[in-house]
């Protein structure tokens, strides 16, 4: 899958798949020939699949063996269309994500759907929120969309022409991690139409907007976890028959902590991050919705370390606000009692330029979790 001009050769692939009429496909990125080994040698191409399996996409983790989400041509069709339901309508896209993601490869679904010619923004060397304004100002179109991830949108926040061209869009789908409140706040105050969007590539991306399930999702919380189904799931990962995600039958066991009121979903965290540290547990997710809140801070990771005597201690990587001095670890921890209890502050600081991602732009915490291990070791 290219990102840039290449995209003309595999359109017709996905107009295919969307039709349910070609052979399932497994995206690659053309750009990274390692992670295209990685997918291939485990995915199976070539081997016997389900007739409905339109598209076999990845999930964002890196380690262990790739779990590809098999997507049959109707399920992405009801992706599409409920995003176009909700949106208020079909209408030309930019594409500014990497195509062999599920974020991505939905911004040319719905391109297809819609019958209109995607805006192309190459990311192959990066995410350059310049590029926005030249890429906004040759859409044509009654109705415009994008979609990003939450540090795209900070970048492009940062530079005036940026965000003034997103705020000239109908919508501006935000999803892949999830985006802080100032982040919102600044967006929404600037005049960008910000939707923020939940859901994986085992839902064929985004199926639960502003909390809100579009057409057709369905949610419901099990002990605090919660749990998708509906017309957008998939039939399972590729070569894992048996996988415990998909034990019941038309659902997908996230590993997303959550809960409903009247109908609005709202996570609070990742259980699988979870840090249980002084016999109590802290869910990271918490911790950085008041970090981010701090003055000097821009963007920011909670995770835990083991720990002799906690069993795990909390620390946090950071990336400082655009002209402002690094807190230091006094800081943040006195932002934190101010809000939660001294059991949530940090224990351990790392100052970064910018945050590695994973993916179409979640933070990579094994990455950070390595840099503040060598940092202890040295």
């Amino acid at each position: 899958m290219p990102t840039g001009s290449g995209l003309g050769d595999v359109m017709p692939h996905l107009r295919e798949a969307l039709d349910g009429n070609g052979p399932a496909w497994l995206p690659v990125p053309s750009a990274d020939r390692r992670e295209a080994k990685r997918l291939s040698s485990s995915l199976g191409p070539g081997e016997p699949i389900d007739e409905d399996v339109a598209l076999v996409v990845t999930t964002s983790g890196t380690t262990g063996i790739p779990k590809g989400a098999m997507l049959s041509a109707s399920a992405l069709r009801a992706s599409g269309d409920a995003t176009h339901e909700r949106l208020g309508g079909p209408g030309q896209w930019l594409l500014a994500l990497p195509t062999h993601h599920i974020a991505g490869i939905q911004v040319l679904l719905r391109s297809i759907l819609a019958g209109t010619e995607p805006t192309v923004l190459d990311v192959s060397g990066g995410f350059l929120p310049q590029g926005l304004a030249s890429a906004v100002a040759g859409m044509r179109g009654e109705r415009r969309y994008t979609s990003l991830v939450p540090t795209q949108l900070i970048k492009a926040l940062d530079e005036p022409v940026a965000t003034e061209a997103l705020a000239q869009l109908d919508a501006v789908l935000v999803g892949g991690a999830a985006t802080p409140a100032p982040v919102l706040e600044r967006a929404r105050a600037a005049g960008i139409t910000v939707v923020r969007t939940y859901g994986m590539s085992e839902t064929c991306g985004g199926c639960v907007y502003e909390g809100v399930p579009l057409n057709g999702t369905e949610i419901r919380i099990r002990d605090g976890r919660v749990m998708l189904g509906g017309a957008t799931l998939a039939n399972g990962y590729r070569g894992l028959p048996d996988h415990p995600a998909f034990a019941e039958p038309g659902w997908f066991r996230t590993e997303d902590a959550g809960f409903l009121t009247d109908g609005v979903l709202t996570i609070t965290g990742r259980l699988d991050e979870a840090i249980m540290t002084g016999g109590l547990l802290v869910i990271p997710q918490v911790v950085e919705a008041t970090i981010i809140n701090h003055p000097a801070v821009s963007e920011c990771v909670v995770l835990g370390l083991q720990d002799e005597r906690l069993g795990q201690r909390v620390a946090v990587a950071v990336v400082p606000s655009p002209g402002s001095t690094a807190p230091t670890l006094e800081d943040l921890r006195k932002h934190v009692v101010a809000d939660l209890d001294a059991i949530a502050a940090p224990r351990e600081l790392l100052v970064l330029d910018e945050l590695p991602l994973i993916g179409p732009g979640k933070p990579d915490r094994a990455k950070i979790r390595e840099y503040l291990l060598a940092r202890t070791s040295n």
